[in-house]
């Protein structure tokens, strides 16, 4: 099951589980569409390409919950 991460890893927008906007990897490194988009599609993690994130509602989200840890760090 996806983690469904709460934010861009990239840039800190809020990715909500139950809205379309989120992209991720194989290893679910997740970035928004416009970040993915100046990524060209592809993760700078691991090199991955970007896809589409499902997105989890309903009944679906209420019994398996998205992920409350956020990934993005800031610039130090």
């Amino acid at each position: 099951m996806l983690e469904m991460r709460p934010d861009c890893e990239r840039c800190g927008v809020d990715l909500p589980a139950n809205a379309a906007g989120a992209f991720i990897c194989s290893f679910e490194c997740t970035f928004c569409a416009e970040c993915a988009e100046d990524l060209d599609d592809r993760c700078p993690t691991c090199g991955g390409e970007l896809m589409d994130r499902p997105a989890r509602v309903g009944k679906a989200l209420a019994g398996n919950p998205a992920s409350t840890v956020r990934r993005f760090k800031g610039h130090a």
